[in-house]
C-alpha cells in the first residue's frame, strides 16, 4: 500500500509539472478553470442538472420495463410467434444501428409534427431514451436468459409452469442476476447520453451552461456540468465492480466446491 501511494503521488506530481508547465496552461485555466464562473454558473446548471436526473428517472423505469418485453418477445418458441421475433429482432436491430442524436431528431420534431400537437421537450427525450436504450438492454437480458441452462427451464415445465411463469420465477431471475454488471454499463452510458436532450431545447445541466458560457464568455460552466455527471456516475461505476467482484468471487467459490 505505502509502495502505491508513492508511485501514486509521483505520477500525479508529474503529470501536473508537464500541464502547468505547458505553453497555454494560463490561457486554459482562465478559460475553463474560474472558480468565480464557476460558482456564478453554479445555481442555473445544478438547476438544468435536477432536469437530467428527472429524465434519467423516468427513462430507467420506461427501458427496464421496454428491454424485458423485447427480450421476452425474442424468446417466444413456436411458429405462431415468428411475426413477434421478427418484430423485435428488427427493432434492436434498426435501433441499435441509429445514433442517439439522430433518434432524438426524429422523436423531438417528428412526433409533434405527425400529431400536430404539442410535446413537453423533456417527455418526447425520455421517450426516445428508452427507444434507443431499450433495443441495448434487451439484447443483454436476452444473452442472460439464453446463458441460464436449459436444465431450468425443463424443471420448472415439469412442475406444471407455463412458459410465462418459468421465464418470470425461474429463468429471468437467475438471467438478470448474472446480467447485472453489463445491465449497470447501460444505465452508466445512459446517464451520460441523458445531457444530449438539450438539442430538443430542454433547459438541462448542458443548455444551462452553454447559457453560462455566452454569459461569461467562459468555459468554466462546461467544466461544472461534467463534474456534475461524473459525481452521478461514480456510485453507480463503483456498484458494478462491487457487483462483479461478488459474482466473480461466488463462481470461483463454487468452482473450489
Amino acid at each position: 500500500m505505502l509502495i502505491a501511494a508513492v508511485s501514486t503521488v509521483a505520477f500525479a506530481v508529474v503529470v501536473w509539472l508537464f500541464v502547468v508547465n505547458t505553453p497555454g496552461w494560463a490561457r486554459v485555466q482562465e478559460s475553463f478553470f474560474d472558480p468565480e464562473t464557476a460558482l456564478e454558473a453554479f445555481p442555473r446548471v445544478g438547476a438544468g442538472f435536477l432536469v437530467n436526473l428527472q429524465i434519467l428517472a423516468f427513462a430507467v423505469v420506461g427501458v427496464a420495463v421496454f428491454g424485458t418485453l423485447l427480450a421476452f418477445l425474442r424468446t417466444l418458441r413456436g411458429a405462431v410467434f415468428f411475426p413477434l421475433r421478427t418484430l423485435a429482432t428488427a427493432y434492436t436491430d434498426v435501433f441499435r444501428g441509429i445514433p442517439l442524436i439522430i433518434v432524438l431528431y426524429l422523436v423531438g420534431f417528428g412526433i409533434p409534427g405527425l400529431l400536430d400537437i404539442r410535446i413537453d421537450k423533456l417527455v418526447l427525450g425520455t421517450i426516445a431514451l428508452v427507444i434507443t436504450y431499450s433495443a441495448y438492454v434487451s439484447e443483454v437480458i436476452r444473452a442472460g436468459i439464453d446463458g441460464v441452462h436449459p436444465s431450468q427451464w425443463q424443471g420448472a415445465r415439469a412442475l406444471g409452469l407455463s412458459h410465462g411463469q418459468t421465464l418470470r420465477l425461474v429463468v429471468l431471475p437467475q438471467a438478470i442476476r448474472r446480467q447485472a454488471p453489463p445491465l449497470m454499463n447501460d444505465f452508466v452510458a445512459m446517464q451520460k447520453d441523458v445531457g444530449l436532450v438539450s438539442i430538443l431545447g430542454a433547459v438541462d445541466a448542458v443548455r444551462g451552461a452553454q447559457i453560462e458560457t455566452a454569459r461569461f464568455a467562459d468555459f468554466t460552466p462546461y467544466i461544472v456540468a461534467a463534474v456534475l455527471f461524473v459525481l452521478l456516475a461514480i456510485p453507480t461505476i463503483r456498484l458494478t465492480d462491487w457487483i462483479s467482484a461478488r459474482l466473480r468471487k461466488r463462481e470461483q467459490m463454487g468452482a473450489i466446491v
